[in-house]
């Protein structure tokens, strides 16, 4: 070798970057200034000769060996900077000319990294992850990545036959993020992080924030370009505040359909004549299911979709909830351009999406999160503060800035990429409680000996403020099933800033109570209306959920008394038929609108043969009617957080189990009367009306049609001036057994 090119190499940092020990080999790789001129050193595995080729130049430069791994250096005598390529010898004699990796700038400042670092950097998905992008000319992907601990980080995939010492990471500053753009790789790729732990064990990570991923049970992130797609929504989008308003007075209906994608509707599985699968997936592509799901939701008058969590996840039987990969639609549906054009169906037919979204918690998959540097960069370090006992998973460090902005720039990427109009947040309740979940000794208080998760609270009221202020008509809503106070408070008077709270208390009362047999249910008859104590307290979304159909505790109709079928469907229609009348908006699980028997089963799909019986069809065409008289009314919506939209006429009928009420808006002839009778007896009775005139009977779910007796009031009634109720009026009605009516008064 040379002796002035010898004299110039640094020989221990060549030492690191042969044994992919180095976090900064750009100090050594690429081309460098020099006292003659320029040093250029590369290392490439494998190979058993390179050459330097100067741009306008015909003749390369021939490097010398250094290292026999594949360390090669030459001296070149310019005066000024100059772009080169390799020309690359392989083992197999393959040739093949390369741009050097180390020869291209950050595309990070100094501020996004300031900013990360600070928690503040709302768009850091712009640049995290595998960005196909062209720099100085040259196409390829930039990767970076955020592993503090690591000793060494690079990039493996496809382009470099998997080998972490091919392409390893340049560590930029004190911000803990590896950084390297590789002109070879191309979208399509397969790649993962092989990152070298403080004690120098290699581990391989998918990207946390991969815009793709591989279907399980593979792991490898893949590199894509999600700007490509051409929406179409402006029209929903620009009026989309209309339909999602939070204010008082201007509550819009939300009437919400929870769905899992992938149980929903799924394609019958076909074989050949050796019994070999013939159409690969049973799952339908985002594309195919967009208009199957949307003429159905638009037949029985939902105004939303939910959908249990899309991001990526290894397992099934998780629903969703242990995510690995939050920037990533499931790879088990299609593309990210497929659920695009998913969410951009449903806006083009009126219909808004909300994404469950799991902030609480994360798996120990070893391609994950967990662990992720060798160190403890996600979870909280203590494990008492770090781990769900009960569901084996880990709990952010919500305190450590990059990990609250990783979450908070994820919730921000959903409702920006993916245009979508709501997030769900799961499990709200073990985020603010240090102890939820866990045992004595198996928990620590936070500084002022309190169970309150201080940094949670942080994080959540962050989150809050940063999304609304960027996407105010998208919603937040909480899955919290505990008394926290002012979940739906404004931040400004101490609350944590959701739209919308579930109301868990509201459903775990109610299918109690509904459980009873009809003719005991007078002995809880304080569950019916304990709700309204508190109903003005939060924001409630009144919900019948995916959690209450599963692990044995049977469907909403199989929860239902009654020893034949029609009897269990007569409890089931009085029951949605209290809900839909009941202040908040409403929330129901797939398939309980046609009262499917069996639990729900995520690898099946939901059993749409049912509709061939005529129960099970009438239990739909209830769904459909109810939800339509929910939609037709503004007093079953407009005021649901205005005291003035709800007004008991008898809530003290405990032994005939029946009430009374009227829903309202701020216009007397909106006024609706509501009478829910919870026994199978018929009654004859007079009932208290707020105004003189004539009332018509507008609803029945006692009518024939939908499976019940055909008991009612055919004729409209006209009231009489005699006290009940408190009132001076009265009407004298037949209220038919198991039932909710509904009357529209007309004061002529």
């Amino acid at each position: 070798m040379d002796k002035n090119l010898y004299d110039l190499m640094d020989w221990a940092a060549i030492e690191e970057i042969t044994y992919s020990e180095c976090d900064r080999p750009n100090k050594i790789l690429g081309s460098h200034k020099v006292e003659n001129g320029f040093l250029v050193q590369t290392f490439i595995p494998h190979a058993k000769k390179a050459e330097l080729l100067i741009d306008g130049n015909k003749n390369p430069i021939v490097m010398e060996c250094a290292d026999e791994a594949g360390f090669f250096a030459c001296l070149v005598g310019r005066s000024k900077e100059f772009r080169y390529q390799f020309v690359v010898t392989y083992d197999n004699d393959i040739v093949q000319t390369i741009y050097d990796p180390y020869s291209f700038e950050s595309i990070y400042t100094e501020e996004d990294l300031s900013k990360f670092d600070a928690g503040i950097n709302y768009e850091i998905y712009e640049k995290m992850g595998a960005k196909p992008m062209t720099l100085s000319g040259v196409e390829g992907v930039n990767f970076s990545v955020w592993a503090p601990e690591a000793m060494r980080v690079s990039v493996v995939g496809d382009f470099n036959l998997w080998d972490g010492r091919k392409h390893q990471m340049n560590k930029l500053g004190d911000f803990g993020v590896f950084e390297l753009f590789i002109p070879e790789a191309r979208v399509g790729d397969l790649y993962k992080f092989e990152i070298k732990t403080g004690k120098g064990e290699p581990m391989l990570k998918s990207d946390p924030y991969a815009f793709y991923s591989e279907l399980r049970p593979n792991t490898a992130s893949i590199v894509t370009d999600i700007s490509g797609f051409e929406w179409s929504d402006e029209n929903w989008m620009k009026n989309r505040e209309e339909f999602q308003s939070i204010e008082t007075d201007k509550s819009p209906a939300m009437n919400i359909y929870e769905l899992h994608l992938g149980s929903w509707m799924r394609k019958e599985m076909q074989y050949d004549e050796n019994g070999e699968e013939v159409n690969g997936s049973v799952f339908y592509n985002y594309r195919e299911i967009a208009p199957k799901l949307a003429a159905y939701i638009k037949k029985m008058n939902y105004t939303h979709v939910e959908i249990m969590p899309i991001m990526e996840h290894p397992l099934d039987g998780s629903w969703g909830y242990q995510v690995t990969g939050y920037y990533s639609p499931t790879s088990r549906y299609g593309t990210p351009n497929d659920f695009m054009y998913f969410i951009n169906y449903m806006h083009k037919k009126g219909i808004g999406v909300i994404l469950d979204w799991v902030p609480a918690h994360f798996p120990r998959d070893l391609h994950g999160l967990a662990c992720f540097d060798g160190s403890h960069v996600y979870e909280h370090p203590d494990p008492r503060r770090g781990t769900h006992p009960h569901w084996g998973t880990l709990i952010y460090n919500y305190a450590r800035p990059q990990v609250s902005n990783f979450l908070i720039a994820n919730a921000l990427f959903w409702a920006e990429k993916y245009h979508v109009d709501g997030i769900r947040m799961d499990a709200v309740a073990s985020m603010l409680y240090l102890d939820y979940g866990k045992n004595a000794g198996e928990w620590l208080p936070n500084i002022y000996g309190g169970n309150e998760n201080l940094d949670a609270i942080e994080f959540l009221k962050h989150l809050n403020s940063i999304y609304k202020k960027k996407h105010p008509s998208s919603l937040l809503i909480a899955e919290e099933s505990t008394a926290w106070p002012k979940i739906t408070g404004a931040l400004k008077e101490g609350g944590l800033g959701f739209d919308y709270k579930w109301n868990m208390g509201w459903m775990n009362d109610f299918l109690e109570f509904m459980k009873l047999d009809p003719y005991f249910r007078s002995g809880d008859y304080n569950a019916l209306t304990f709700s309204l104590l508190y109903a003005y307290s939060e924001n409630f979304i009144l919900v019948l959920s995916h959690d209450e159909v599963v692990h044995g505790k049977a469907t909403l109709a199989g929860k239902m008394p009654g020893a034949t079928q029609e009897e269990k469907f007569n409890n089931l229609r009085v029951a949605y038929g209290y809900m839909m009348t009941h202040p908040g908006k409403k929330l129901l699980f797939m398939g309980q609108e046609f009262g499917q028997m069996d639990e729900w089963n995520e690898d099946v799909s939901l059993e749409w043969n049912l509709l061939e019986y005529e129960n099970h069809k009438k239990m739909q065409r209830y769904s459909k009617a109810l939800n339509k008289l929910y939609l037709d009314c503004p007093a079953l919506y407009k005021l649901d957080y205005n005291p003035d939209g709800f007004e008991w006429i008898n809530c003290t009928s405990k032994d005939e189990t029946i009430v009374v009420f009227l829903r309202k808006t701020e216009k007397p002839e909106d006024t609706l009367l509501v009478v829910c009778n919870f026994t199978p007896v018929v009654y004859e009775r007079e009932i208290g009306v707020p105004y003189k005139g004539i009332y018509t009977e507008i609803f029945n779910s006692d009518d024939k049609k939908f499976g019940g007796s055909g008991v009612g009031n055919r004729r409209a009634k006209k009231s009489v001036k005699k006290k009940m109720d408190g009132r001076e009026n009265s009407l004298k009605i037949k209220i038919p057994p198991m039932a909710m009516i509904v009357f529209k008064w007309d004061k002529q």
